[in-house]
């Protein structure tokens, strides 16, 4: 697997971490990368720095939202379709990015977001119901694993698109 797709998968899993995270970490490097003056394509509008300040506010509602009692399950229908969506489009995002199959880079993203989803879902119950800690404590460690995750593979982005 090229290190393109492996990019994929890794922000379609931050994606099942934090839906909006994903878009605002992949956005925010476009903009700084890649800018483009006059957006035509779902990729010119990503590289935009409005957009990217959009998906930060997205992003941060969504980390104090993760924390509230009345926060929806991560696993209903309408939460993990939504994590797989951004997963998807992030994954096809980067493997255009990359010159690589737009369609592999979709999949391979909603894959990741899958994996994801279940897998912090799982970790954090268990922290919380076996071993008694405060799912605060745990959703804490997740933001933390999101941002220093999340960055490392968008600043591993090779951008090889010409976009203007």
């Amino acid at each position: 697997m090229n290190t393109s797709y492996l990019r994929s998968f890794q922000i379609g899993f931050i994606a099942g971490m934090r839906a909006m995270s994903a878009p605002a970490l992949l956005s925010h490097r476009l903009s700084q990368t890649i800018p483009v003056e006059h957006p035509q394509t779902l990729l010119h509008y990503l590289a935009q720095p409005t957009t990217a300040r959009v998906f930060k506010a997205l992003a941060g509602g969504e980390i104090v939202g993760d924390k509230l009692p009345s926060a929806p399950n991560r696993t209903s229908p309408p939460q993990f379709l939504g994590r797989i969506v951004m997963g998807s489009t992030c994954g096809a995002v980067v493997s255009e990015v990359e010159g690589q199959q737009v369609p592999v880079g979709a999949i391979l993203g909603g894959l990741g977001a899958v994996a994801g989803t279940l897998l912090f879902f799982n970790l954090r119950r268990w922290l919380d119901h076996d071993l008694g800690l405060p799912d605060t404590i745990g959703a804490l460690v997740e933001d933390a694993l999101v941002a220093g995750g999340g960055l490392a593979v968008v600043n591993g982005i090779n951008p090889v698109a010409r976009l203007a």
